[in-house]
């Protein structure tokens, strides 16, 4: 019985701290100026998470479901402007079958071949990219369908990563944001 009640003060407690549409940040040159001014306080929370009991995965792709359809990614386009994007084998065979052309084609034209064999965009901003739109956005490579990646689980042993996208994305930098919050972290 006391396990219930426990459990449903948290969810009521969650309910009650909604994140209101108004209080997200989604200017990136804010973020970028956060992202500097809070480099230290963001190593502190990734210490205080790592020393937290219990996983985080629930609560963060929480925050994530809640930020994300308060965002509209057209409007910023900033991980299309900025990230290397890693695209496989099979997803350039598909994309070359799509539009008609030879992988060979694809590779020449999109796309370059580390060593090892992996395939990245070979432009940064992406060639696909045209007014903070995604122009094959049905078809999109899965390292874009799954960015930000804060709904995959371990989080607590991705938040290096997670941090390293905190002054470019919106929705990252929104969702540490509020985990800092929910988690009681005491900003230094």
């Amino acid at each position: 019985m006391k396990k219930k009640s426990l459990k449903m003060k948290m969810m009521i407690g969650r309910k009650r701290m909604k994140i209101k549409p108004g209080s997200l940040q989604t200017d990136l040159s804010v973020l970028q100026r956060k992202s500097s001014e809070n480099v230290m306080e963001n190593e502190a929370f990734r210490e205080f998470l790592r020393l937290r009991e219990g996983p985080l995965d629930s609560l963060v792709a929480e925050l994530n479901a809640e930020v994300t359809k308060l965002i509209d990614c057209t409007s910023c386009g900033n991980c299309c402007r900025s990230l290397m994007i890693n695209v496989s084998t099979d997803e350039a065979v598909k994309f070359a079958n799509r539009i008609n052309k030879s992988l060979s084609e694809i590779k020449a034209d999109y796309l370059e071949e580390s060593i090892g064999g992996q395939l990245v965009i070979n432009t940064i901003p992406c060639h696909f990219l045209a007014e903070n739109k995604c122009t094959i956005y049905a078809d999109r490579f899965e390292d874009c369908r799954a960015f930000p990646h804060l709904d995959k689980p371990g989080f607590s042993q991705r938040i290096f990563g997670t941090l390293m996208h905190y002054g470019r994305c919106p929705i990252i930098f929104n969702v540490i944001e509020e985990l800092k919050q929910r988690t009681n972290f005491t900003r230094q």
